[in-house]
This record gives structure tokens, C-alpha cells and sequence, in this order.
């Protein structure tokens, strides 16, 4: 169980026990950064779930069989249309859940990113989770535990997980470099977009290098890459601050911070990366 699946140890333990010791509830909230294995935690907790024979089939009963085909009738994901789950998606669970399971002893429903459910389906919600039929079990995928409601929350059981090591990323990601495994920073949620834009913080590191040692004139043709990538420039300054941080260079950081604020606050670009670079530069 979870063998696949990299991180986390402490919550594979801890589900793994739930189903060997049969204290199973009924609604759990996985709440955690996206991009770290939520959505594949839950789905194998599922599978075995509903596995025939107590999660010890090694995949042979048919409830595990339709599973890894997607083809569970006891078995469903919830997921946003756009940037909301409505409650129409809740009505239709409800209208599910109080049929009895088909192949198995029990339901499984995920809702994933549940946090965007809109007040409307939670309130709905809530009706299920406060009464649900005692074969069935909901999780909710959460990555920001405030946008849920308080009474959905009282009436889950919350479980935390951590975001991936550097190891553990290198483990699913061998090819990455450590620049950027620094720059996922224990997620793989961006990961596509920033390898697609590796070369632009190859270009970064050189310019943070050169603001120590090198001419004003030099540090302004390096710092090209910020003024023309206006659209990554706080995940640029992030980077920044990162390996400004790594060179115990803590007095620049505020420099870069101070940029943050000025740019969220829509100040002129190009003057607050001036102003950016010329305070820097004279430390």
C-alpha cells in the first residue's frame, strides 16, 4: 500500500493502520500544498477500501481490477468546473451516495480541490456529512483549509500533509537540478512551467553572482532578464531572495522584498528594479 508514492511516510502509516485496525471515518480532509500527492494518497486509500479481500488482493478482485481501469462503480472523483465546484456537483453526489455499493462493501467518493467549493455547495454539503450512509467515505482535497466552512471542517478528519523534500523530488524527478528543486520549493505543481523557463533562472543565478563583484554597468546588461520578464517577476525576485539567502547575503534580501511591495502596489517597473539593483549593489 502506497508503494508508489513518494513522501509522507508518517500519513501512510497512519492510513494503513486505520484499514488494519477497521477505524474507518466517514469524511476526511487531506489538506496540504498542491502538488505534493494528495490526489494519489487518496485514490490508492480507495482502492483499498474497496478492495475485496482487505487490501491484500494484490490487485486480483474485481473491485481492484475495475479500479486501476477506472471502471469502479463504487467509486467517483469530484472535481471544479472552472474555478468552482457548484452545487449541482453536490446534488449529484447526494443523489449517488444513498444507492448502496455494487461491488464492494463501501463507497469511496474524492472531491478534489475541495476548498473551491462555493458557499452555496458546502452549505448543501453539509447535510451529507452531517448524516451520511454508514458504507460511504468522502475526502476532501484541500490546499487552503480557510476557504472551507467551519462546520465542514469540524466534521472531518483532518490530515496534514508535508510538502517534498529535496530528496524525495530527486527521487521522483532524478533529471532535475538543484536549482530547480530549489525553485519548486517541496512541490510539483509548477514544475512544468519552470523547467520550460530554466534558462531564464540560469540567467538569474548570473546576475545575483555579479552583484557582489562586478561593475554597475555589467550588473545593468545582466539584469536584462528582469526588465524583459515583467509577467515571472515575482517568482524571479523569489528566486532571488533564495539564493541571496543561501550567500547569507540578508541584508540584500530586504532590497528584493522592498521590490515585491512596491511592484504589488503598481509602482513604475522599471525605477523599482532600479532602485533594486542600485541599493544592492552598493552593500
Amino acid at each position: 500500500m502506497f508503494e508508489k508514492i513518494v513522501g509522507n511516510e508518517e500519513v501512510k502509516k497512519y492510513l494503513a493502520g486505520l484499514i488494519e485496525n477497521n477505524k474507518i471515518a466517514n469524511s476526511y480532509i487531506f489538506l496540504g500544498e498542491s502538488g505534493i500527492g494528495k490526489k494519489a494518497f487518496a485514490k490508492e486509500y480507495a482502492k483499498e477500501l474497496l478492495c475485496l479481500n482487505n487490501g491484500k488482493c494484490n490487485n486480483t478482485c474485481e473491485s481492484c481490477d475495475k479500479f486501476n481501469n477506472n471502471a469502479n462503480p463504487d467509486f467517483k472523483i469530484i472535481a471544479p468546473e472552472g474555478k468552482e465546484i457548484q452545487i449541482d456537483k453536490i446534488r449529484d453526489l447526494q443523489t449517488d451516495i444513498v444507492k448502496k455499493p455494487i461491488l464492494a462493501k463501501r463507497k469511496v467518493y474524492i472531491i478534489d480541490d475541495a476548498n473551491l467549493m462555493n458557499e452555496k455547495a458546502q452549505n448543501c454539503f453539509l447535510k451529507t456529512l452531517e448524516e451520511p450512509p454508514q458504507y460511504a467515505i468522502i475526502i476532501l482535497i484541500v490546499s487552503n483549509e480557510s476557504m472551507l466552512l467551519p462546520t465542514v471542517k469540524s466534521r472531518c478528519v483532518t490530515i496534514k500533509f508535508k510538502n517534498l523534500s529535496r530528496n524525495e523530488i530527486k527521487q521522483i524527478k532524478p533529471d532535475l537540478t538543484d536549482d530547480v528543486i530549489e525553485l519548486l520549493n517541496g512541490s510539483l505543481q509548477n514544475i512544468e512551467e519552470i523547467i520550460k523557463k530554466q534558462d531564464i533562472y540560469v540567467e538569474v543565478k548570473e546576475l545575483v553572482e555579479s552583484l557582489e563583484k562586478d561593475s554597475l554597468i555589467n550588473i545593468y546588461k545582466k539584469a536584462e532578464i528582469l526588465y524583459n520578464n515583467k509577467g515571472d517577476i515575482f517568482n524571479i525576485l523569489d528566486y532571488m531572495c533564495l539564493l541571496l539567502f543561501k550567500d547569507g547575503r540578508y541584508d540584500a534580501i530586504q532590497f528584493v522584498e522592498k521590490t515585491k511591495e512596491k511592484l504589488r502596489l503598481n509602482n513604475n517597473y522599471v525605477m523599482s528594479i532600479d532602485y533594486m539593483l542600485m541599493n544592492i549593489a552598493k552593500q
